[in-house]
């Protein structure tokens, strides 16, 4: 069953499929991290970060996720409460998300799609600088249409 026109624009009346576009909730400061930065987890305010995720009106299909921890726990909330699986992706790491991350991002324009990433990907994939527990909504042509702070 498909949702409602507004619930799959976010009640932005564009009737159209939309990306989501996460920045990873704050997860502390990195140079005060002494592990490997993969298991990196999100801090008291990252994890309040996520649970707000969950209030989104917007409908979604499907979650794909940076595999690192601060990622993976940014969406784990909306994933829970969706009833949806986390798919990890290797291309949207630190490491490969600057390339392969962002045309990942770029070909699910115009899917009902949440992808968690870390900071850089938005600009690399859609030319705009996204902050921690920001929210880019694209549209189908690949433009931001929104800003959801975190």
């Amino acid at each position: 069953m498909e949702a409602p026109e507004e619930a799959r624009a976010g009640g932005l009346g564009l009737g159209r499929s939309l990306l989501l576009v996460i920045r990873h909730a704050r997860a502390g400061d990195s140079s005060e991290w002494e592990g490997d930065d993969r298991l990196r987890p999100l801090d008291k305010r990252g994890r309040r970060q996520a649970e707000a995720l969950v209030e989104s009106l917007f409908a979604i299909a499907r979650i794909l996720s940076s595999p690192y921890d601060r990622c993976v726990q940014t969406v784990e909330p909306l994933a829970a409460a969706r009833g949806l699986p986390i798919d990890s992706r290797e291309e949207l790491g630190e490491d490969r998300q600057a390339r392969d991350g962002a045309a990942l991002a770029r070909s699910l324009a115009g899917e009902d799609v949440a992808i968690c990433v870390h900071g850089g990907l938005s600009d690399a994939a859609f030319g705009e600088r996204q902050k921690k527990g920001e929210t880019l909504v694209v549209d189908d042509d690949g433009c931001v249409v929104q800003r959801i702070r975190g």
